[in-house]
């Protein structure tokens, strides 16, 4: 299970990178673009939190 734990660590890591870097841009985004760029962090935050939920329902949060 080391190995899930691991694989579900790297993606969250992935996807936290992710808002990190649209968050940047979207500091300096055209008015037109923040919307689209909002909207992909809020799924990006919803996708991170289903991974989260699905981690701790297989137990794999206790995991070292």
């Amino acid at each position: 299970m080391d190995i899930y734990k691991k694989a579900f660590d790297l993606f969250l890591n992935s996807v936290h990178e992710n808002v990190q870097d649209l968050r940047d841009k979207l500091a300096f985004a055209d008015p037109e673009e923040k919307d689209y760029i909002e909207g992909r962090i809020f799924s990006y935050i919803e996708v991170e939190a289903i991974v989260r939920d699905i981690k701790r329902e297989l137990g794999l949060n206790n995991l070292n």
